[in-house]
Formats: C-alpha cells, sequence, structure tokens
C-alpha cells in the first residue's frame, strides 16, 4: 500500500542488509531482553533459533491464541463483533482467520496485530482457493481429465498470483482425496479415483500454489487436504466413517499426500472421517507416525471446520477441554473456529491433563509456517490494494482458464456429427445448462462472480456471429420435473439444421454435504432429450455435472456426448472451440462411469476374485440385471482424429528387485485432423503373495500428432510403480513375471511381459 505509515519495529523484524538479515533493536529487546537490544547482535541465523526465541517469550495464553483460527470479520461482520475480534487480535488470543479476504481489510487488522499485541506476531489468512481465486478453471476433477500437470500447475499458479493480490497468504487446497464414489458430493473437488494421476497432479498443484519461495507475493502456502481416506466414506454420504484397511489406506488413499507433501507442501488439513474407530483429527497415529515420522512433514496441521469440536459428537471426549487436549496430542496444531485451544485448553495444561510441550510443538509449526512465508520480514508483503485490480482477471489469466477448459473436455461418443460445420443456416441450442452463470463457475469458486463468466449460448454466439441463427430455449428446469417447455423445445429442433442439448446437475449437487442416491439426470432432462432426438436432426449433448452420471438411456437417444464438467469463466467459449472443430478434444475420464448407482463402487483398478466375470459362466462375479462393466472405462476420451498404437517393446526381458525398465510405444495420428493424445501406461504384477490389482496406470504424457505423425513415447519403470506392501507392510518388488499395457484407456489391450529376477 502506497503512503503507508511508519511502522513500528516489531513489525520489521528483519531488514535486509548487503548480505544477511539484521535484526531491529526494537524487536530484540522484545525478545531478549535489554543487554541483547544494546548489544544489536547478528540475528540467529536459521529458522530455528528465531522461533526459538519468539517461543520463548510467550505466555500460555499467547501461544494458544497462535493456535486459533476463528471465521473471518470484517467492514460486513457489524460493529460490536468487530470490535471484540480487534480486542482478540491485540491480546493476542487468534493466530490465523479463515475467509478473510481484500488488501485493505486483511492489512488493516495486520497493523493490529503487529502494533497493538505485545509481542507483534503476525496474523495468517487462510480462503479456499481450491480452483481459482476471480478467474475460476475448471472443477478439479475436470481438471484431472486434462491429464496435463503442467496445466494444472499454471492454474495453481494464477490462482495463488490473484488471491496473493487481495492479502490472502494461505490456500485450503488441493484436496488430494481419491474417490471411488461418485455418490458423494465433494468428488468434484479432487482428481478422481486412481492414485497415481492424484499424486501427480497434487504435487502439480502444491508446486503452483507455492512456487520456489514462500517469501514472495504471489505465492499461497499450500493445504493438503483432507488427511486422510475423506472419499471413501460410506455409502457416499459425507463426514461418514471409513473403513477401510490399512492396505488400502496405502496403496490407494495415502499417495497423494505423501507425493505433496515431498513437493514441499507447509500446511495438511485434517479429514472429518473416522478410521479404525479412530477420528482423524484425534488420529495419532496416521498424523504424528505416518505424515510427520515416517514422511518428515514439518508444517502445520490444521483441523477442518469445528473438527476439533466435533470429536465430542464423535463420542471420544466428553468436554471441550478434552476435545482439545486430544486434538493437540494427535499433533491437529491450528483449531479451525471451535476455539476450543485458546478457550479450554489452558485449564487442561495446568491442571496437568495435557503436557505445554505439546501446546509448544504446535506454536512452533504455527510460527515457522509464518517465517517461511516471510511474514517477520514484512508482515504487509501482501498488502496492496492497487494490486488487486492489476492482478485480477486479466487477458492473460482468462486466456490461461480458457486453454484448461478446453483440455478438461471429455468426447465420450461421437458418430460424427461433431465437430458442428458453422456453415449450417440455424443452431438450437436447448437445454436448462446452456445458458446458467453459475453453471460455469462449479462450487468452491473462490471469489467469483456469476457475471465474470461465459456461457455456452454466449461461447456459440461469439463463435458463429451472424453466419449462424442461434435459437435457444430451456425445455425444462434443472430439477422437479417440469415438462411444459419441451413442446417448445421440439419446435425450435424441427427448425433448425443441428441441435446441441446442454444438460447435467446445478453445481449446487455436486459439493460438501450434496451426495445423491440417484446418478441419473436430475428432473426431466431425460425426457427432453428423447423428445428433442425423436426429431431426427443432427444432435449432440453436452454434460454440465461434478460427478459421474449414469447416462445410459442419454446414449441410446444421443450419438454425440461432450463432457465438459463445470468448466470455469472460460467456460462457454471452450465448449464452443470444441464443437465447432476449432479445438480437438483430447480430456481422458479420471473416473469411472458406471452403468447405474447398484454398480457402486466401480473402478479400473479392481481385483481378480477367485471368480472373476465372464459372461457365458453363472457363478462369477457379476450382476443379472446389468453387463458388469461400467458405462465408461477410466482414461476413456475420444477426438476427432484416431490413434494408432503400435510396437510396445521392453528395453530387457528381466530385471533385478532394484532395477529399471525402459517401455517404448509407437502412436500414430491414422486420421485427418491433428490432434492430441494421452498416452497411458498400465502395469500388472502376475503373481504375488498378496493380490494385486488387475492393472495399474504408471505413466502417462500427452503427446500432439499431425496427421500421419507417427512417436515413440518412452517410459520408465522403477521400484515405485512394481512394488506393493507385504504381508508385513513393506513396501517390496517381488520376483515374478509383469505385464504392461500401453493405449488410450485402461482397457489398453497391447501389451508385453517382463520377469523381475530374484536377487
Amino acid at each position: 500500500m502506497k503512503n503507508r505509515a511508519p511502522l513500528r519495529a516489531p513489525l520489521r523484524a528483519f531488514r535486509r542488509g548487503p548480505a544477511k538479515w539484521v535484526l531491529t533493536a526494537a524487536l530484540a529487546t522484545v525478545l531478549a531482553g535489554p543487554a541483547l537490544a544494546a548489544r544489536q547482535p547478528t540475528p540467529p541465523a536459521n529458522e530455528k533459533a528465531f522461533v526459538e526465541a519468539l517461543l520463548a517469550k510467550m505466555t500460555l495464553e499467547e501461544k494458544l491464541g497462535q493456535l486459533n483460527q476463528p471465521p473471518a470479520i470484517g467492514n460486513d461482520t457489524g460493529a460490536a463483533a468487530q470490535a471484540g475480534g480487534e480486542d482478540e487480535i491485540r491480546r493476542g488470543e487468534i493466530g490465523s482467520f479463515l475467509g478473510t479476504q481484500g488488501a485493505e481489510l486483511t492489512c488493516r487488522l495486520q497493523k493490529i496485530a503487529v502494533e497493538e499485541s505485545r509481542l507483534g506476531i503476525p496474523l495468517l489468512y487462510g480462503y479456499d482457493v481450491i480452483h481459482g481465486y476471480r478467474t475460476i478453471f475448471p472443477v478439479p476433477l475436470g481438471e484431472a481429465a486434462s491429464f496435463d500437470p503442467v496445466e494444472v500447475q499454471n492454474a495453481a499458479r494464477i490462482a495463488a498470483y490473484e488471491a496473493a493480490g487481495y492479502g490472502i497468504h494461505w490456500t485450503y487446497a488441493p484436496m488430494v482425496d481419491i474417490s471411488r464414489e461418485p455418490r458423494w458430493g465433494r468428488i468434484v473437488e479432487g482428481a478422481g479415483e486412481d492414485p497415481y494421476l492424484g499424486s501427480v497432479l497434487a504435487a502439480a498443484r502444491v508446486h503452483g500454489f507455492q512456487g520456489d519461495d514462500l517469501r514472495r507475493d504471489d505465492t499461497l502456502m499450500a493445504t493438503v487436504k483432507h488427511f486422510v481416506a475423506y472419499g471413501a466414506a460410506e455409502g457416499g454420504r459425507d463426514y461418514n466413517v471409513a473403513d477401510i484397511s490399512e492396505r488400502t489406506l496405502r496403496e490407494i488413499y495415502l499417495p497423494p499426500f505423501e507425493a505433496a507433501v515431498k513437493a514441499g507442501a507447509q500446511s495438511v488439513m485434517a479429514s472429518f472421517n473416522e478410521i479404525g474407530g479412530v477420528p482423524m483429527h484425534a488420529n495419532a497415529d496416521l498424523i504424528e507416525g505416518v505424515l510427520r515420522k515416517e514422511w518428515g512433514f514439518d508444517g502445520v496441521l490444521v483441523s477442518d471446520y469445528t473438527g476439533v469440536e466435533e470429536l465430542m459428537k464423535h463420542g471420544i471426549a466428553g468436554t471441550k477441554a478434552d476435545a482439545g487436549v486430544a486434538g493437540l496430542k494427535a499433533g491437529v496444531d491450528i483449531d479451525m473456529v471451535s476455539r476450543i485451544y485458546v478457550r479450554d485448553v489452558a485449564a487442561a495444561v495446568r491442571d496437568g491433563r495435557l503436557k505445554q510441550s505439546y501446546v509448544d510443538e504446535s506454536v512452533r509449526r504455527v510460527l515457522r509456517a509464518k517465517y517461511r512465508l516471510g511474514l517477520f520480514e514484512d508482515p504487509y508483503r501482501y498488502c496492496d490494494v492497487e494490486r488487486e485490480k492489476a492482478r485480477t482477471l486479466t487477458p492473460e489469466n482468462r486466456a490461461a482458464a480458457r486453454s484448461m477448459a478446453r483440455k478438461s473436455l471429455v468426447l465420450l461418443d461421437n458418430d460424427g456429427t461433431l465437430p458442428l460445420s458453422k456453415k449450417i443456416k440455424t443452431l438450437a441450442v436447448i437445454g436448462p445448462l446452456a445458458n446458467l452463470q453459475r453453471a460455469m463457475l462449479g462450487n468452491w469458486a473462490g471469489a467469483g462472480r456469476d457475471e465474470d463468466t461465459v456461457t455456452p449460448l454466449a461461447g456459440i454466439q461469439a463463435a458463429v456471429g451472424d453466419k449462424v441463427k442461434v435459437v435457444y430455449v430451456e425445455g425444462t428446469t434443472l430439477e422437479g420435473g417440469e415438462t411444459t417447455g419441451i413442446a417448445e423445445a421440439v419446435k425450435l429442433a424441427k427448425q433448425a439444421d443441428a441441435v446441441l442439448l446442454f444438460l447435467g446437475e446445478h453445481p449446487d449437487m455436486s459439493a460438501e454435504a450434496r451426495n445423491r442416491t440417484s446418478l441419473d439426470l436430475p428432473g426431466a432432462q431425460q425426457a427432453l432429450a428423447e423428445a428433442v432426438a425423436k426429431v431426427g436432426k443432427p444432435t449432440a449433448a453436452v454434460l454440465l455435472n461434478g460427478r459421474p452420471l449414469s447416462i445410459g438411456p442419454l446414449r441410446k437417444q444421443v450419438p454425440a456426448i461432450l463432457e465438459a464438467w463445470f468448466p470455469g469463466v472460460e467456460g462457454g467459449n471452450a465448449i464452443a472451440d470444441v464443437v465447432f472443430g476449432d479445438f480437438n478434444p483430447s480430456g481422458k475420464l479420471p473416473v469411472t462411469f458406471p452403468r447405474n448407482v447398484g454398480q457402486v463402487p466401480i473402478y479400473y483398478n479392481h481385483k481378480n476374485t477367485g471368480r472373476p466375470p465372464r459372461e457365458e459362466e453363472r457363478y462369477t462375479s457379476k450382476y443379472i440385471d446389468v453387463p458388469w462393466t461400467p458405462e465408461y472405462v477410466f482414461g476413456h476420451g475420444l477426438s476427432y482424429t484416431r490413434f494408432k498404437y503400435s510396437d510396445l517393446k521392453l528395453a530387457q526381458p528381466r530385471i533385478g528387485t532394484q532395477g529399471k525398465q525402459q517401455v517404448s510405444v509407437t502412436v500414430t495420428n491414422s486420421g485427418q485432423r491433428a490432434g492430441d493424445e494421452v498416452v497411458q501406461l498400465y502395469v500388472r504384477d502376475d503373481v504375488a503373495s498378496i493380490t494385486r490389482p488387475v492393472r495399474s496406470l504408471r505413466g502417462f504424457q500427452r503427446v500432439s500428432l499431425q496427421p500421419g505423425e507417427s512417436k515413440t513415447v518412452n517410459f520408465t519403470l522403477g521400484f515405485d510403480d512394481l512394488s506393493f506392501y507385504n504381508a508385513a507392510m513393506k513396501k517390496v518388488v517381488e520376483p515374478g513375471s509383469f505385464t504392461v499395457f500401453a493405449g488410450g484407456d485402461s482397457s489398453a489391450a497391447l501389451e508385453a511381459k517382463f520377469d523381475v529376477a530374484a536377487p
């Protein structure tokens, strides 16, 4: 902020000298007393020394204040509540805020913390920057469909760039929960069902948010959530029990968290669920044992919203103080919203129920986070009102959102209807999602605004201009079974040369606590599609949704279907780019689409069982009313061109248990258009001491090919790709036969075998 008032010394913990940081005299007095201040010595040479010196000067109440994260206060909070919150800051009772945003407000509150509290410790501001701040990108499930970690990292980078301009230090993203449960509303926030894809994208998002230096004023501290197995909730009901084995936990649900930690994530959020009878907010075995000791995570662990207080409802704490004690013993550093740590834990420390060392350790981690963000150096580094507008919704940011959206679109079916010609005379755009701005954003849309968005109707109109007459009608509502508009939709379809149907879910149907028992198109949308399809005009459907839907009936009526998810502010333009052929679709499904909800859970990397499904045999693992196979397999996605796979080769017929195998496959564009293909590599351990999945994704690469062009794509398989947890829960590669598969989805048939030899 320009014309900034002079700062008190505690604000300016460090000044940049020619080659080192120099401690200011006033803060030296605070930390070490008059004698140290008089000498003005060289400051602590490292983070640990600085944190320990500050911790030694804090009272118990000030320590607990650093662990307290209340909801936002602001100009709209109310005078009394706002004044009360400011007084709490002055007393050192608040360490961070949830949801406070805006450079002017965050700077004002920061000034109170640094200039009017005893120790001048700066505040942290956290916000849900999930898939964009103002420039909203596709929902994370849609981004995952791109299979493009570079594009995903760039989306997170832009989100951080914008959000940091509004005074935000810390995002509660990425969500890396693996989910095989499409009924679960929050599947929309993750990368789908596969731990390998989820791990690659988790690391990409962490790098995007945090960059190379958290002290920069265009980065955010990332929070990996929700630790752990939140996506395994029974029945797809949010907050429910996750009843899974340690093996499943380690092989499916933990890998993306480990990848994010290795990528440098500085924060982790605990999940609402329990595992094995222990709620995650009290699960020391996983938080302290796996996260911190096994993986070496030294960042902050924050509770989810009132997660500490909910230990009482779980039935493992009788009082708020008991809940606070359990949370701190488990390693939950920051209490989001409950205010239990700041109000109830001091008594537990003083009467001996909780050792103060637990409090101290959590405070160390909070202070480290603030140190690493550079807030002790300059707590106002994020305070610049002019920077807010300069960074927001720039042409470059919107172009990136459009690029991400185009790559997220998945062509599910096509009989040649798509792409549409711009030479047609009349196009009918029909459906309740064709012009709904809110549906572009999806849920958890940060500070995104409806008016920022380009709807499909607007994108189509912009693409064709006055060359094509575009007629539009909703036809039905998203919910409720309204059919009175179907007749008008049929009328417009008859007048048109082609029809685009926009169907799916309202974004509020795919979100936290928005779980469904049906995966069918809501309301009368299927009836609308059937009526319009009977007209007989070339018809394609575009789906906007945040979960896999059961669209078997739609496939029977409409031969061309494009999955668009909730595609962000530039979604309408991206959809128009694809339906008119200006961009060749290349997205792949990051999650299996079931035929109906009765197949759930259904996922590609399942076990074979002793009686694998066979249609010709009665007593095998299948259904009597629908095929056991899904509607669309994991990794599925068509193009306007065709790709041929050949020459799958292995560098060696045999490797050692610590060896590496080089794999190559040739991909040829055998069609008439240039296009991208996501080449996927899968591996199966043919015989092992523990049953293994029928195949597991172990690599993917996006390649661009001109018509007739071929490229050789190379992969390297090593220990992490071939290993599993044995009966002793030790990660090993066992000698034996392995099969690799290469192709355009998880049903890839091109295969080769090699052996792993005993040492």
